[in-house]
């Protein structure tokens, strides 16, 4: 049998593929097709330089790489404003030899990332006859012809970029404020059982809480959703609720079991005085001016220390009163040898709530009390410290958490105040060595204010 064999210059290879052809998938389809519906930009959309904004500021919420932004931003260079009026088409060519250079990529880089911007959908390729990229402009400068990038997918997509730009943000901006109350419920809960070890409680409970809490917030710390925020949040919330309504429970029980010993009498004569249920002390003589004078030569004296110092009037008897007597003050207008004057100057944060210049005691424990808005320490805990220290030691040691730098302290300075007053209860606060602490930081560095 004959056969027929292939003439000069015919190919035998009839099912090959013609070379140079750009081969489509359904994005490149898609893209192609939202291209077409693109009109021209309207008067008010702001031209080229609102596109390419917009598309930048919804890039991020989009999922998109840098090196995607950069090659959109890249291409803009080459288009011009007239490009985008209506009846026109935004198309750019450079080569791609300008492009690898410029891009600092390779042959393939380039070409997979031309392929990317059109699945991405951004950008459509006008292929000319001859394969190569190139343009006419007129005199206007407007485009007679061209090929290479079409930038019409990105005019035809403004507003949807805006959208999720606009969404984006809000996202962002719900995020923060999530992550915020996060933070503030933990410390809270951490400040919780800060004040149950400082008023004696058996912290084990509140511990294991804490420690719940802070690996929730290890979780939630790499949660980009606002939703999983949302419901974290909502159960820390909560577990601070309880652990604070368990621990005020528990300090109302604490409190009312010592109170049993106080022997009151609301029906009993206004004027009636005071009766102290305590045993005099053996030693009277170091209850009076002179005794002190004899036993503590030190300057410093702390509360439970100058408790024990009487009434100043030269009594020598044993002194009738509760266990821990608060001293009263001097003649010369100190109280733990300091005047009104030298806490202002060391606490100058107490200056603004003063009515005058040269202040009295009373001054300045009114002024502390409006402080104590600006620390954070409750009416109920300012009148704890009131029966505890008495009215002018409370606002001395205010006046010493006011003069604390922030970073002083590992919760908050109402805290800090409140373990200053469960100190005083327990006879163990020293005032006096925190005020010439404070006295000789001044001295050393010349400040008015402790650093």
């Amino acid at each position: 049998m004959e056969t027929e064999s292939p003439g000069f210059g015919q190919n035998t290879k009839t099912n090959q593929r013609p070379g140079g052809l750009r081969r489509l998938s359904l994005a490149m389809i898609a893209t192609d097709r939202t291209a077409e519906g693109f009109t021209g930009l309207s008067d008010g959309a702001g031209g080229p330089g609102a596109v390419l904004a917009a598309f930048k500021a919804a890039a991020p919420y989009l999922g998109l790489p840098p090196r995607v932004v950069h090659a959109v931003d890249w291409l803009f260079r080459f288009t011009q404003r007239q490009d985008w009026e209506p009846g026109a088409r935004p198309v750019v060519w450079p080569s791609a030899t300008v492009q690898q250079a410029d891009l600092d990529l390779g042959v393939s880089q380039t070409k997979a990332l031309n392929r990317l911007l059109v699945e991405l959908g951004l950008v459509v390729m006008r292929d000319s006859p001859n394969g190569k990229r190139y343009g006419r402009r007129d005199r206007s400068g407007r485009i007679i012809e061209a090929y290479g990038f079409d930038l019409s997918p990105l005019g035809v997509r403004l507003e949807e970029f805006r959208a999720v730009a606009e969404k984006g943000r809000a996202e962002r901006e719900a995020v923060r404020q999530l992550r915020r109350r996060v933070t503030i419920a933990r410390k809270a809960i951490e400040q919780i059982v800060e004040t149950a070890i400082e008023v004696g409680l058996e912290p084990g409970a509140f511990v294991r809480e804490a420690e719940e809490a802070r690996r929730l917030c290890w979780r939630l710390g790499k949660e980009e959703r606002s939703d999983v925020l949302a419901f974290g949040v909502t159960r820390l919330e909560d577990r601070h609720g309880e652990l604070r309504q368990r621990l005020e429970s528990l300090i109302a029980e604490w409190r009312g079991s010592a109170q049993k010993d106080v022997e009151t009498d609301p029906k009993g004569p206004e004027n009636r005085p005071h009766q102290y249920r305590y045993k005099p002390d053996p030693d009277p003589e170091q209850d009076t001016v002179s005794g002190i004078e004899k036993s503590s030569p030190a300057p410093v004296m702390s509360v439970a220390a100058v408790g024990k110092s009487g009434l100043r009037d030269g009594s020598s008897g044993p002194q009738t009163g509760r266990r821990e007597q608060k001293p009263a003050r001097q003649d010369d207008g100190t109280v733990l040898r300091i005047t009104p004057d030298e806490l202002v100057r060391l606490a100058p944060r107490l200056r603004p709530y003063l009515g005058r210049s040269s202040p009295a005691w009373p001054d300045v424990v009114e002024a502390a009390d409006w402080l104590r808005h600006d620390l954070g320490v409750s009416k109920p805990l300012w009148g704890e410290a009131c029966l505890a220290m008495g009215r002018e030691q409370a606002a001395i040691a205010l006046a010493i958490v006011s003069a604390r730098p922030e970073g002083h302290f590992r919760s908050t300075p109402g805290g800090y105040f409140h373990g200053m007053v469960a100190r005083a209860r327990a006879g163990e606060l020293n005032l006096g060595k925190s005020i010439w602490g404070m006295r000789s930081k001044r001295d050393t560095h010349g400040w008015d204010q402790p650093q």
